[in-house]
């Protein structure tokens, strides 16, 4: 391989949206008369599609899953987009990256719209290349679509040049059906097991490990 792009994923490998996220969903399921004592049963919702998640986690059918979406996002545009931070390290990372000559592009299943703002929020877009997410009208769009978009837009034609960095399954699948190898890091919301499940080419416990393996492959 001869990587020159790097592919990032934004929730949980970028910045921690623990507490943004899961206020969204006590919000939009308090609105199902749900009620959550422990935030911390919401964090598979932490990386994939919403409605993906409401339909998994809870048995919504479409039109309650894009319901619950709705709803989601009308805590999360006003207040929970920017209860988030950055993981330590991650600014440093991208610059010592970007000096190094490799390409950061954003690869997230957020939508777009809330993606850029976040990345401009915390001063990390002006690391990047092209900022790719979801469209805030789709029903569904998983990584690997994510993943074709930004190939498309970044005029990219060999998967070889690409690594893929992200924290959960959605993002080694998305990889993997796009023939891109992935990094999944461990100071996120996967596990361990969850990427050897789905076979990650790389599991990543920090930044100087997913540096080492940056400038190998």
């Amino acid at each position: 391989m001869d990587v020159s792009y790097l592919f990032w994923d934004l929730d949980g490998t970028l910045t921690d949206p623990g507490i943004g996220i899961t206020n969204s969903v006590m919000y939009a399921l308090k609105k199902f008369n749900i009620e959550i004592a422990d935030r911390s049963v919401l964090y598979p919702f932490i990386g994939p599609p919403l409605l993906e998640s409401f339909k998994k986690y809870y048995g919504f059918d479409e039109e309650t899953a894009h319901l619950g979406v709705t709803y989601y996002r009308e805590y999360f545009g006003e207040k929970g987009i920017f209860e988030n931070k950055v993981y330590p390290g991650i600014p440093e990372l991208l610059d010592k990256c970007a000096k190094n000559g490799f390409k950061h592009v954003l690869a997230t299943s957020k939508p777009e719209h809330y993606a850029v703002q976040i990345m401009e929020h915390f001063d990390l877009a002006k690391y990047f290349h092209c900022m790719c997410g979801s469209r805030l009208d789709a029903g569904y769009e998983t990584k690997a679509d994510v993943i074709r978009d930004a190939f498309c837009r970044c005029d990219i034609e060999e998967q070889s040049k690409v690594l893929m960095i992200g924290d959960r399954l959605h993002d080694i699948c998305g990889a993997k059906e796009c023939g891109v190898a992935c990094a999944a890091v461990l100071w996120g919301y996967g596990s361990r097991e969850e990427f050897t499940q789905y076979g990650a080419d790389f599991i990543v416990k920090d930044l100087d490990g997913l540096w080492d393996i940056i400038v190998t492959v």
